[in-house]
């Protein structure tokens, strides 16, 4: 029988090696306190978020790629469109270099790997000539000839053909007017293009992409959707199920844009809230964990003062975006503003603070990463955001014990198994507890598994087991709701990040 997606999170969660749940798996399966589809009744309870804690923000201390070597591939610096993904057991990076004898913008696609996500390497490839030397990190995309505006990766390891087990979907200056086109390599390093390139009809700018029950899905901004003021940055998606034939046709996901009978604000292309490059994906079971680019832009239309910040959205069909809290900033721009301004450089202090998105997440441990670097200013490298494992938020209550504070998820399918609960919590203690409760469809108690036969977690951490009367494994015939009451005398002390369910051994 086939696991259904809840029953499937033991081979992402416990099973598996921490380099090996990296991958954006479709078996990782999370309940987050944030996605108000998979818990939706909620009662005496407060969302709470939390931005990025990368070390040494203001300054350096979380560069992961670093500028090149003066003379090398990207020795003029280097900027993250592009994408992270896990290859045999290590972090690939793809990203985009300029180098000291390139023209003004003119980017190739290079390669960096990593163990941690922290520090990167850069191999030396021996596949593009540059500067009359091979050794370099170039991958061979038409040997660099042209310009590379984007760049996002599939890696496909149970494709049939080996020549397309790593899929790219690009844009760039050898399609003028942002068509994109899309390559195929054997070894995510020598790349060919389709014949039927280029691909799509009208202006796109790709940032985020995924695989998405039988579908590949690649967001960013263009698309010809309407707004009241002409065109405006807005999250659109193409689909294809073959990487070969993409629909011409966008799905509008998420603008921020105002709509009648609210204002108009837009003055031009450059001004209001917008969406930059729409959002980086990552598939958690069945919903879509997304970053997106939080686009400011000045009343005076110029692009020197319009700010970028980093905001959080969930997708429950990988086309419609919602924000948990809107405009809520997951990582803000301000937080990397001095060390945008190296010697040299006078005229980036007339740039106001931004940083933009590329695709790809990774839970490394005890740790979730995500990367992105600064906009135009490619001298400031490639960084890297972290949180603690999957805690980009929580629910606690702000009300005391006899308002009972609780919540009450979505039904759960099991297919018939037994499984187990975890709870990523914190604030455990003397005075504040969690019971767990299992409940059928109609929510109904499931006998054996009630509140006051709950006997853990006792202390808070990232994966806590839950227990009733000593027992880990839920037996339940059908779906399956799950109950959390935050109780003690002081419940409001108590945070939930997340619940995960997988399969009993």
């Amino acid at each position: 029988m086939p696991l259904s997606y809840p029953l499937r999170a033991a081979l992402a969660f416990l099973a598996l090696t921490p380099m090996a749940r990296a991958a954006s798996s479709p078996a990782d399966h999370v309940l987050f306190a944030f996605d108000d589809h998979a818990l939706p009744l909620q009662h005496g309870l407060r969302l709470k978020l939390f931005s990025s804690q990368s070390p040494g923000e203001g300054g350096a201390g979380n560069i992961a790629v670093p500028q090149g070597a003066p003379g090398s591939c990207d020795g003029r610096g280097v900027i993250y469109y592009g994408t992270v993904r896990e290859v045999g057991g290590e972090l690939w990076m793809w990203y985009l270099g300029m180098g000291d004898r390139d023209p003004d913008r003119h980017y190739r696609v290079c390669l960096a790997k990593s163990h941690d996500g922290k520090k990167w390497d850069k191999p030396d490839l021996g596949l593009v000539e540059y500067g009359g030397s091979r050794h370099n990190n170039l991958v061979d995309l038409d040997q660099g000839k042209f310009s590379v505006a984007g760049c996002v990766v599939f890696y496909e390891p149970e494709d049939p053909d080996p020549g397309r087990r790593f899929k790219m979907l690009f844009t760039g200056t050898k399609y003028p007017g942002l068509h994109f086109g899309v390559a195929y390599s054997p070894d995510g390093l020598s790349w060919r293009e389709s014949p039927a390139n280029p691909r799509g009809a009208i202006k796109f700018e790709p940032q985020g992409a995924i695989r998405w029950k039988g579908a590949y899905y690649v967001n960013g901004q263009g698309g010809l959707q309407w707004a009241p003021d002409g065109w405006i940055r807005a999250l659109v998606t193409h689909i294809s199920y073959d990487f070969e034939n993409w629909t011409e046709a966008t799905a509008l996901g998420f603008r921020r844009d105002p709509l009648p009978p609210r204002a108009v604000e837009h003055t031009g292309g450059i001004d209001g809230e917008q969406v930059h490059l729409g959002a980086a994906l990552w598939d958690r079971g069945d919903v879509v964990v997304g970053l997106y680019g939080q686009w400011h832009g000045a009343p005076t239309n110029d692009r020197r003062w319009a700010t970028m910040d980093i905001g959080l959205v969930v997708s429950h069909d990988a086309l419609h975006f919602t924000e948990p809290i809107p405009d809520f900033r997951i990582i803000p721009a301000r937080e990397n503003t001095s060390s945008w301004l190296p010697s040299g450089h006078p005229t980036l202090l007339e740039r106001a603070p931004a940083v933009m998105q590329g695709q790809g997440f990774a839970n490394l441990g005890d740790e979730t990463l995500f990367w992105y670097s600064i906009w135009v200013v490619p001298s400031a490298g490639i960084r890297y955001a972290r949180w603690d494992r999957d805690r980009f938020g929580c629910l606690q209550p702000f009300v005391g014990p006899s308002f009972h504070p609780h919540l009450i998820s979505a039904p759960l399918a099991t297919g018939g198994l037994a499984v187990r609960v975890r709870l990523n919590i914190g604030g455990l203690g003397k005075w504040s507890q969690a019971e767990v409760s299992v409940l059928d469809e109609q929510l109904r108690p499931v006998a054996g598994y009630s509140a006051a036969e709950c006997t853990g977690p006792t202390r808070s951490g990232l994966s806590q087991l839950v227990t009733w009367k000593g027992s880990d494994r839920v037996n339940a015939p059908g779906p399956i709701r799950l109950r959390v009451d935050f109780a003690g005398v002081r419940p409001e002390d108590t945070q939930l990040y997340a619940v995960y369910l997988e399969p009993a051994p």
